[in-house]
């Protein structure tokens, strides 16, 4: 597919490959949800499928019609003279749907590499004397002959549990496993595509709202506006405070500590962040020594610490580069309190031929730019 001058490439197969001629003529449209680790990242591609196409049994047989999904697909984006992987997952759906003019669609969805890791459930599995990043690494190693390298960084509070004492056991598949072991310790978790086709990363770290801003998006501002659509939403309701409790050991009364949202690796991106309207009181922290309590307290703070939010949509032949999740992004021209540097929470990618838009959401700690210029 070509959408002004930015080339759509299509892999398949157990191992991908450029995918036939046939199948890349059929390829109607294409739709790549890329999110922060709140939910699996996903594609859906729609395929016209006339009569006696090989397509329905290419599909049903790699990816829809047993309980492993067999089918890899992996789209790289050609933009600028360079390649960029934008999905690389497994097919896990696949459907018939009616089309125009007499000629069925056939709709393929799947989500990325975690979706092999959310199969099969191994209960009970044990983890003697290891902290959570350990059993993170030691989970995720499996995959590494799918091309999954795994990007693990310990937590602040990464003890190991005393064998004496306790013992952990998985509970549930993989992915869930792993998906609780990061919401416990305040990281995110998510699988998203490496620099080269076939490679993968799983991130299991906190949040890390540091590093060279993407281009900016630019709003109200005549010629140099380069997005179709930009909106913010100012909610200091959202943001809320933790307070944990640790317990004294010769009275055992608890003792509430305050937690902040700001860490190295998630600095204030707003000069004027709100105060907050909520404060939680985490009685159940108690019992968790120092350490649990802190994980606990940093955990819920990371996750609620955000009050400004955006949303638009651009075009990416003018914006003139893939806008990527899970990075910073300038803002200019929204006015005063939404100008400056935003983390970007989600990107959804369309892809038709001869067009090519990408939708967004954003997010802050506050009001009014930490820097006095975004990169252009």
């Amino acid at each position: 597919m070509d959408a002004r001058g930015i080339k759509l490439k299509l892999l398949i197969g157990p191992v991908p490959v450029p995918a036939p001629r046939e199948v890349v003529e059929a390829l109607v449209s294409a739709k790549v949800e890329a999110g922060s680790g709140d939910t699996q990242s996903g594609f859906e591609l729609t395929f016209e499928l006339p009569a006696r196409s090989p397509l329905r049994t290419l599909f049903l047989l790699g990816g829809g019609g047993g309980g492993v999904p067999l089918m890899r697909v992996v789209l790289v984006v050609s933009i600028n003279g360079s390649d960029e992987v934008i999905a690389d997952g497994m097919a896990t759906h696949v459907d018939t749907v009616p089309g125009e003019g007499g000629v069925a669609r056939l709709v393929v969805r799947g989500k990325d590499l975690s979706a092999l890791m959310d199969v099969i459930e191994i209960p009970g599995l044990p983890f003697p004397a290891m902290p959570p990043s350990v059993r993170v690494l030691l989970i995720l190693s499996k995959y590494a002959a799918l091309g999954v390298a795994p990007l693990v960084i310990p937590g602040i509070v990464d003890e190991p549990p005393l064998p004496t004492e306790r013992i952990p056991t998985q509970q549930g598949s993989d992915y869930a496993y792993v998906k609780r072991l990061a919401s416990e310790t305040g990281y995110v978790f998510y699988v998203e595509p490496g620099i080269a086709p076939g490679n993968s990363i799983a991130y299991w770290g906190p949040e890390i709202r540091v590093g060279a801003p993407q281009p900016a998006l630019t709003t109200g501002m005549d010629a140099l506006t380069n997005v179709e659509q930009l909106s913010f939403n100012f909610d200091r309701e959202r943001k809320k405070m933790p307070i944990v409790y640790f317990q004294e050991a010769n009275s055992k009364v608890g003792i509430p500590v305050p937690i902040p949202d700001i860490t190295p690796l998630n600095p204030p991106l707003g000069a004027i962040p709100p105060l907050p309207p909520k404060i939680e009181k985490l009685t159940d922290t108690a019992h968790l020594g120092v350490a649990g309590a802190l994980a606990r307290g940093l955990a819920f703070a990371g996750q609620n610490s955000d009050s400004v939010f955006g949303s638009g949509q651009l075009d990416v032949a003018r914006y003139g580069h893939l806008l990527r999740s899970r990075r910073l992004v300038g803002v200019r021209g929204a006015g005063l309190p939404f100008d400056g540097l935003y983390y970007v929470k989600s990107v959804s990618h369309q892809i038709e031929r001869g067009a090519y838009k990408q939708s967004f959401s954003l997010a802050r700690n506050g009001l009014v730019s930490t820097v006095p210029v975004v990169q252009t």
